[in-house]
């Protein structure tokens, strides 16, 4: 998009005729003439992408623009005389809206700090510039407005039951399809449930009459149970809201029943949940199942940091930011598995892949590589069946990359020969793993006692987990091996309490959130579920059940809950901002980005971690 400076005689007839610079006089005009530069798109060209709005301010001279939020599917058209980007797009838009060019045009744009410059000398045009007026404010005068924006938006802790906007309609199963159909009609819900005697017998949506009877032809006098979801995926009334939404993102469903026990109390729809900010990651999955290509995969995938920056802004918590992120992980996965099983056919024998790692434990970031492994039915002949599962699974790892999951450094992966074997293989490693804790079986641990079944027969990953927790409860040895292995990684304290940076490296005077912060806490928690033989794997999940299995006290568990949801906001809001910039996102962050606050409980987070090590220290 060439851009030139605008003669100010040719720009001012624009700006005169322009409803907010018309406020100014001829000679301010002439002045501010001279600020802006002038350039050209052709149609469908990107004018500013996402992040970018607040870098400067645009007038559309001749042609058109779209605005758009791609995540949530909305977006306005701009004709010429509009204005767009800094200042003319309200605030809350400003981060994680894009424009694109609707036809050829011409534009203007303005820095800024030049339109800063222009509110100064001339108040009046910050009447028609409501973000400028957003920046502007004293902050007091701003806090009401983003108190009630985060309380709109953060109901990933929410109650299912407050969402629910009417009682459940629903028909009996013998109902015929017309009936069901002008029900709906008349009482315009997208969505009725089949109940008999009380309980609950499945659900037809409108895209169920759409796809099964219209464009199958299917006689509308057949009754509605012959077009129903049978036995459909309900959640409880008290849950918290992002459990629908996961619900949705990974089955790439937009209806959910809401039950309180026996009973139906309603039906929560993505239309619900889509009117919360941060819940764009139901239609960002429901696009990855539609993709038919790796290539469309990869264009979809760039969205994930968007969707970050929507968690971000939303004040979401950490524990729900990196399940909702590792759902549409888990979504590209199954889509490319889907992929490479129609070209290369069905699998034939049963298998499950496994997410290791981050992905397994539901604690992903916009910053994320791969850690998977397949294990295979004990059917399995390399001879008959080793080309179908390598070609598989070299499809799915390379896709993975091709999304910006870079492959594993240390090719922990299905791809690799050693990480695609029969469960009976598994079964001897893990053997090998707690029986002889040298220093490399000790890493492997690391990623592969954070397992999880993402796609196939999950049977093999569930029998295999129950035998490994067997045989590491309460094996001293093992253990301490473990724990001397965990110490590796510790919190950046210095002597005196005082934060630590680091010296050298590619990031130097930063703290390593990943590796000096959560990744510590991680170790403690694995390490705790393995001595109580517990199988979870999230974090967060498994200090509670540890706790609940005495392996850990009440008070230092909660301690070391609130520190990694600490650790992970301050890590996810750093990635946000990064994105924001235009920045690759990472681990590791300066101390100039804290307040003198935010720098205290980060001490105190470090010290919990620090002092719950020592004590697994002593204790083995």
């Amino acid at each position: 998009m060439p851009s030139t400076p605008k003669p100010p005689t040719l720009l001012t007839s624009h700006l005169s005729r322009q409803r907010v610079f018309a406020q100014l006089s001829s000679k301010s005009r002439e002045a501010l003439a001279g600020q802006f530069t002038l350039a050209s798109a052709t149609a469908g060209a990107t004018l500013l992408a996402q992040g970018r709005l607040p870098d400067r301010l645009g007038l559309i001279l001749s042609g058109s623009a779209r605005l758009s939020d791609p995540d949530l599917n909305l977006s306005v058209q701009l004709e010429a005389g509009d204005l767009f980007g800094f200042g003319a797009t309200p605030a809350p838009q400003l981060a994680t809206w894009q424009a694109v060019a609707g036809s050829d045009c011409e534009l203007a744009w303005l820095p800024a700090e030049v339109l800063v410059q222009l509110c100064a000398k001339h108040p009046q045009l910050a009447f028609f510039l409501p973000s400028y007026q957003a920046a502007h404010q004293p902050q007091e005068a701003q806090t009401p407005q983003v108190t009630e924006s985060s309380n709109a938006l953060n109901l990933l802790s929410t109650p299912i039951r407050t969402l629910i906007k009417r009682a459940p309609i629903t028909v009996t199963p013998d109902t015929s399809i017309q009936a069901t159909a002008a029900l709906m009609r008349d009482l315009r819900v997208s969505s009725v449930l089949l109940v008999e005697q009380g309980l609950l017998f499945g659900l037809v949506t409108d895209r169920d009459l759409r796809n099964r009877v219209v464009a199958q032809g299917l006689d509308i006098s057949h009754p509605v149970s012959d077009i129903a979801t049978l036995a459909p995926m309900t959640v409880s009334a008290n849950s918290p809201a992002f459990e629908a939404l996961l619900l949705m993102a990974r089955h790439n469903i937009h209806h959910i029943p809401v039950m309180e026990g026996g009973d139906i109390l309603g039906m929560i729809t993505a239309t619900d949940l889509t009117e919360q900010h941060s819940t764009s990651a139901v239609y960002l999955a429901g696009d990855i199942y539609k993709q038919s290509t790796v290539d469309g995969l990869k264009a979809i995938s760039t969205r994930i940091k968007q969707l970050q920056q929507h968690l971000a802004a939303a004040d979401a918590s950490a524990y729900s930011t990196g399940h909702i992120i590792t759902s549409i992980t888990d979504a590209i996965t199954i889509r490319l598995i889907n992929l490479a099983e129609a070209q290369f056919g069905p699998a034939p024998i049963d298998y499950v892949w496994v997410a290791a790692g981050s992905q397994a434990r539901n604690e992903q970031t916009a910053k994320s590589d791969q850690d998977n492994c397949l294990i295979l039915d004990d059917a399995f002949d390399e001879a008959t069946h080793g080309a179908y599962f390598k070609a598989l699974s070299k499809f799915v790892c390379d896709g993975l990359a091709e999304c910006g999951y870079i492959h594993c450094p240390g090719d922990m992966m299905a791809m690799t020969d050693q990480w695609r074997q029969p469960r009976r293989v598994w079964a001897e490693y893990f053997h090998v793993w707690v029986d002889q804790p040298k220093p490399k079986a000790l890493m492997l641990t690391c990623v592969f006692f954070d397992l999880r079944a993402i796609h196939g027969k999950a049977d093999l990953l569930d029998g295999l987990r129950q035998q490994v927790v067997q045989r590491t409860k309460g094996n001293s040895l093992f253990l301490a091996h473990m724990v001397s292995n965990a110490l590796k990684h510790r919190p950046p304290l210095g002597m005196f309490g005082q934060i630590t940076l680091s010296k050298g490296g590619d990031n130097p005077h930063t703290i390593d959130l990943k590796h000096t912060g959560i990744v510590p806490i991680v170790d403690l928690a694995r390490i705790y579920a393995l001595a109580a033989g517990v199988t979870v794997a999230n974090t967060h999940d498994r200090l509670e059940v540890s706790s609940q299995a005495g392996e850990v006290s009440a008070q230092s568990a909660r301690d070391l809950r609130d520190a990694l949801e600490f650790l992970g906001k301050l890590r996810i809001a750093h990635q946000a901002r990064q994105t924001r910039q235009g920045k690759a996102p990472d681990n590791f962050l300066a101390l100039e980005e804290l307040s003198n606050f935010e720098r205290s409980h980060l001490k105190n987070a470090f010290s919990v971690v620090q002092t719950l090590q020592d004590v697994l220290k002593q204790r083995y």
